[in-house]
């Protein structure tokens, strides 16, 4: 073919077998060239329903709610915790002393901190949630068997020391806005409104020492939150177990409730003096407060003489009153947000 000529093929439409027919053109697709978008939805599911990943966003719901829930005892008992021998303005009982932050702060007073402690209260639970989950599943693996109580305690300490290393910055800014509007005389009053959680946070990281201010008490709070977490798991675990009819896998909420409310009061029992402790370190370089601690031992010591066995135990009354409805409505909201994750997997999956 010369050049300039054009091929029979292009101007026929014909081009052997390579050419195209009308009823071979009907059946082409209308789109051809789209494809499928992946299923992200599915793929979401199919993730958030894994038992780690749902444990921790359960974990984290948990949090959130059970510390709205109980925040107006949770300020009191900070309040009864930092206040030291001679300090009277909140000695009288817990309904008059929750009377007395209304008149003097209002619906505020009760919910201060709240916001701060929410945001730590979600990586916190989170975390604790999601470890406990994981170290779970692997001392299973190692042992191919059910965790045994003192497995359970274990694993429950270590991943509370987990869960308070990562979130403590705010666990002590939460202590610092919960007393800095109280009516403690000895404290100097803001004028206009008080700082919030980030100012706060800075302020204390630029005149105390950067991190060390921020992790100033991390050494009580370990000491008391592996036992306290600990316990806990294993508490719950056991009551909840006992809770479980034969041949029956998963309780009614009830009986979750209630698993939740005794273990919380247990644990937080038998480490409550370890409580007092991260409270006033964490407050121990406020001025006004009345103390200044050098160690654990020499803080225990100058309790017990200054204030006797019950300054290690004070605000356990309100602690013992939001026990129930915060570890229940925790435990509780845990497990119905995780089994509802759970259940949007592909298959279905044994509950932690």
């Amino acid at each position: 073919m010369r050049l300039g000529e054009k091929s029979p093929a292009a101007v026929t439409g014909n081009g052997g077998a390579s050419s195209t027919t009308m009823s071979e053109l009907q059946n082409i697709p209308e789109n051809p060239v789209t494809v499928s978008p992946p299923d992200v939805v599915s793929r979401l599911q199919e993730f958030v329903s894994t038992p780690f990943t749902a444990a921790f966003c359960a974990g984290g719901v948990a949090g959130a709610v059970s510390r709205t829930v109980v925040s107006p005892l949770e300020r009191l008992k900070i309040l009864y915790q930092v206040q030291s021998a001679g300090r009277n303005e909140y000695q009288m009982s817990v309904g008059k002393a929750l009377g007395k932050m209304w008149r003097d702060e209002g619906w505020r007073g009760f919910m201060r901190g709240n916001g701060t402690n929410c945001v730590r209260i979600v990586p916190y639970s989170a975390v604790q949630f999601g470890a406990f989950n994981l170290y779970k599943r692997t001392v299973e693996g190692w042992t191919g068997a059910n965790l045994t109580a003192f497995q359970r305690l274990l694993c429950g300490g270590v991943a509370g020391i987990t869960s308070v290393t990562f979130t403590y910055p705010l666990d002590i800014v939460r202590t610092r806005l919960s007393i800095q509007t109280a009516s403690f005389a000895s404290l100097a009053k803001h004028q206009g409104k008080p700082p919030g959680m980030w100012p706060t946070m800075k302020l204390m990281y630029t005149t105390e020492g950067g991190l060390r201010g921020l992790y100033r008490g991390i050494l009580p709070t370990v000491a008391g939150v592996a036992p306290y977490v600990g316990l806990n798991f294993m508490v719950y675990e056991a009551v909840r177990g006992y809770f479980t009819s034969p041949g029956e896998t998963n309780p009614p909420w009830y009986r979750k409730l209630a698993a939740g409310a005794i273990s919380g009061a247990v644990a937080q029992t038998c480490t409550y003096p370890f409580d007092v402790l991260r409270r006033r370190f964490q407050v121990n370089s406020m001025s006004g407060m009345g103390y200044q601690y050098t160690s654990i031992t020499g803080a225990i010591t100058t309790i017990v003489k200054e204030e006797g066995i019950p300054g290690l135990y004070k605000g356990i009354m309100p602690n013992l009153l939001k026990v129930a409805p915060s570890m229940a409505s925790s435990w509780l909201s845990f497990e119905l947000t995780r089994d509802f994750l759970v259940s949007l997997g592909p298959e279905k999956t044994d509950p932690i």
